[in-house]
Order: structure tokens, then C-alpha cells, then sequence
């Protein structure tokens, strides 16, 4: 049967190619066998560029634009290729090593210096710098984009709603009233700093050879200082250098990632969920898309399956994101495999983060405040003035001042009559009682309006 979204195994590769599209070119097996392929040719050049590697002669400016073009144009049929060596060569690393042999012979200065590719490299060498490109590309290209365009969504909720008298809840019961955009800002807040933590983090690689002690440089190249070239060369690569490894860079810097990417999505599903008890509440409208169906056989419905879709897409992502920060730093002594396999599924995680993001963000696309739900919720709330009253009656000395409030208002129906009638019974002075007297739910709503647009 052909591969198509319509016979895709993945919902990523599938159902949500169109919104997972921009991770192709970088987190599929043609961007690592990409991301290989441009590793290999950088060490070349960089070996021919060292004084101190005698054995191979700088390259010309002609030379060094070949190699170039292999990088800057590797095409799919370029990868097709590779794979095809692969299945001779039945090691994927090796293939591409070749794959560079075969489009450099020939080629003047370079076909002298093919037993240069993959010089003093182990697989793992090639690998591990790969996998590290590829996942600074996606952060960078696809994911912050991405996580920044929600973030800034969330905050403007919060600043146009940032004056909006709302009723909390604790506990699912009313609580002390709050602004619609404050609760925002709070979202935008923590998104906010998981993002920072996200992108902050250092993206670490190695080239040191088999073992890590470039025991193969050296034996070849006693007085290159080996050390150093490493760690230029992986910066130059744009990434961080890791001095001390086994055969394989440990992980610890992907699982550092995967972490902050993964708090990132549950500061998401927390949003998604409180935004769909929201719309449940009737606080947010969600506009009708035209010519969508909400039920199979209630047509009145609007639900909030935007929401819904990225409360499960960031738990499928969640679910991949911490098995692999779990299981890539964990290796039996110098090495094993079982790394390998895994590593294949980076780009799942990304992929299902991503498609939680287009949904929330689609899902946030559609609100329309109703103040009047929210107001008319407030405005059968006078119980949740018994807060003030008793702090003010504890500022005022008064004993058993919560007590009080609470045989009053726990579990009975209270009005402002009511309130007002006790408060003026209070022996409190004369200003106290107009501030009280003057307090409504809707006006009781401390700083909120102020914490709302402090953040933004």
C-alpha cells in the first residue's frame, strides 16, 4: 500500500501532517542522514584546514565549494542514495561515509583525500552531533516560534480582560473574585519561564573518538592537540562541547531539554483545561466555525475539541519526552544500543507538542468573553465578602471574628441586606464600615487588575 497521510502509522505523519510539516526537513530519517552527512564533511574540511595534519594539504576555494554543495544541496534523492548504500553496508553511519567517497571521486584534491571522511571517527561521533543539530534546529526554527505565537495569545487575553470581575473557584466551589486577566497572566507567566528554561538550555556534543580519549587521533597525529580541536569544532557546529564521555555523548543535556520542553506542555495542558472549564461555565463563547459540526446528533453543539485535542497531544508528547530523558542517559559501561533505537523517536515528542500548541491556539482563537455570564455568577455571591469583614473585624480586635463569619455565611444563602445588617452591628469605627458597606463582589478584587498588566 502507498505511504500517505491516509495510510500513515503516526497521527503525526498522518492526520497531522499539514500541522507537523515543518519538522519533516529537520527530525525525519532524510534530516538526520542530512545532519550525518553535513558532520562528515565539516570534519573534513576542518582536518584539511589544521597545519598539523600533514597528511592532508589545504583545500582550494574550488574544493571547499564542492564539499559545500553537497551540504547546502542534499536532496531527497541524495538521501535515497544513502540508504540504498545502506542496505548494502547494513550500517547506516558507514553509508554515509561512502555516500561522501562516491560524490568526491573524481572531484580535483578532493578523490586524494577520501581516507580523510570519517577520519578517527567512531559512528557515535557522527551520531551524537546529528542528533544535536537536529534538535537545536527544530527548538529553534519550529518550536520556540511556536511556544512564543501561544504565549503571546495568553497575554493578551490577559491584558484585554485584565479589569474583568471574575468569580474563582477552589475546589470547584466560589472563592474570593479575581480579573478574568489576571488568571492569564498567570498562564503567561509560567509559559513564559519554561519557555526561557527551554531555550536556555545548552545543547551539548562530542568528537572524541571511540572511547573518548582520541586514542586513534593521537596514534595517527601525536602532536595535534586533539583536545582542542574537538571542542572548535563542535562549537563551530553551533553547540556545546562535552570534554568528558564513553563512546556516546551521556544525554544529559536532551534530557535536560526534554524536561523543559515537557514542563512547558503541562503549563499548556493545565491552561487547556481551565480554558474548558471556562467555556463549560459559560465565561467563554466559542464562535461557530461555518459549515462545522459540533455533535453527530445534537446540531446546537460547540465543543471545545480544540482544547480537548491538546490535552491528549501533550500527553502522548509528555509520555515520549519522559522516556527518553529517563532512558538516554542510562548506558551500560562504555556503550550499548539500546540508546540507538530511541533516539529515532525525537522528533515524535516534538511533533505532538507541536500539534498541541496549533490546537490550543486555535482553541484561544475562538473565545468570546460573555461579562454577562461572569457578572451575573458574581452578582449571587455576597457570601465571598465574609473574607474582608473578618479580617477587618481581626484588625479591629474583635474575637472569634472568623467564627462569626462563618455560623453567618457557611452553607447558608447570604445578601447584601444581610452582610450589611451585620455589618453595622460591629463595634468597628464609622470608616470601616462604609468600606465594607461600599465592597460588591464584583469590586472586591484586591490587585488583580494591577498583577494582570504588571506581567505583560
Amino acid at each position: 500500500m502507498e505511504l500517505s497521510s491516509l495510510t500513515a502509522i503516526s497521527p503525526v505523519d498522518g492526520r497531522y501532517g499539514s500541522r507537523t510539516a515543518t519538522l519533516r526537513g529537520i527530525a525525519s530519517e532524510y534530516g538526520l542522514v542530512r545532519y550525518r552527512v553535513a558532520v562528515e564533511v565539516r570534519w573534513l574540511q576542518t582536518l584539511a584546514a589544521h597545519p598539523e595534519v600533514e597528511s592532508l594539504p589545504p583545500l582550494s576555494e574550488a574544493a571547499g565549494d564542492v564539499l559545500d554543495g553537497i551540504v547546502h544541496g542534499f536532496s531527497l534523492d541524495d538521501a535515497r542514495r544513502v540508504k540504498a548504500i545502506e542496505r548494502e553496508t547494513n550500517h547506516d553511519v558507514k553509508a554515509v561515509e561512502y555516500f561522501i567517497r562516491e560524490r568526491i571521486a573524481g572531484a580535483p584534491e578532493l578523490s586524494d583525500a577520501s581516507e580523510f571522511v570519517h577520519f578517527a571517527c567512531t559512528s557515535e561521533d557522527i551520531n551524537n552531533l546529528a542528533y544535536a543539530m537536529m534538535l537545536s534546529d527544530a527548538r529553534a526554527q519550529v518550536l520556540l516560534p511556536s511556544m512564543r505565537n501561544l504565549t503571546r495569545a495568553v497575554r493578551r487575553l490577559a491584558r484585554e480582560h485584565a479589569s474583568v470581575a471574575m468569580l474563582s473557584r477552589t475546589h470547584g466551589q466560589p472563592a474570593t473574585p479575581t480579573t478574568v486577566g489576571k488568571e492569564m497572566s498567570v498562564f503567561a507567566a509560567r509559559l513564559e519561564r519554561q519557555l526561557e528554561a527551554f531555550a536556555g538550555v545548552s545543547v551539548m556534543g562530542k568528537f572524541n573518538g571511540a572511547v573518548g580519549n582520541y586514542n586513534a587521533h593521537l596514534a595517527a597525529c601525536p602532536d595535534v592537540d586533539w583536545h582542542r580541536v574537538s571542542r572548535e569544532f563542535v562549537e563551530r557546529l553551533g553547540l556545546s562541547w562535552n570534554s568528558h564521555t564513553t563512546q556516546i555523548e551521556p544525554h544529559d543535556s536532551t534530557a535536560e531539554l526534554f524536561h523543559a520542553l515537557a514542563r512547558f506542555n503541562r503549563v499548556v495542558l493545565d491552561l487547556c483545561r481551565d480554558m474548558w472549564a471556562y467555556v463549560s461555565l459559560g465565561y467563554f463563547r466559542q464562535r461557530p466555525v461555518a459549515g462545522e459540526t459540533g455533535s453527530s446528533t445534537m446540531p446546537h453543539k460547540v465543543n471545545p475539541i480544540d482544547f480537548e485535542n491538546a490535552e491528549g497531544n501533550v500527553g502522548v508528547a509528555n509520555a515520549m519526552l519522559d522516556h527518553l530523558s529517563a532512558k538516554l542517559p542510562v548506558s551500560r559501561l562504555q556503550r550499548d544500543l539500546s540508546d540507538s533505537t530511541v533516539q529515532r523517536n525525537l522528533g515524535v515528542g516534538l511533533a505532538h507538542s507541536l500539534v498541541a500548541y496549533e490546537s490550543c491556539l486555535k482553541g484561544l482563537g475562538k473565545l468570546a468573553l460573555d461579562e454577562g455570564a461572569i457578572a451575573r455568577d458574581l452578582a449571587d455571591a455576597w457570601e465571598l465578602l465574609a473574607e474582608p469583614i473578618q479580617t477587618v473585624m481581626r484588625r479591629n480586635g474583635i474575637e472569634n471574628s472568623y467564627e462569626r463569619l462563618k455560623e453567618l455565611t457557611r452553607g447558608r444563602t447570604v445578601d447584601r441586606a444581610m452582610l450589611g445588617r451585620f455589618v453595622e452591628s460591629l463595634p468597628i469605627p464609622r470608616e470601616d464600615k462604609d468600606a465594607l458597606l461600599s465592597l460588591t463582589p464584583a469590586t472586591y478584587v484586591g490587585a488583580a487588575e494591577k498583577l494582570a498588566l504588571d506581567s505583560l
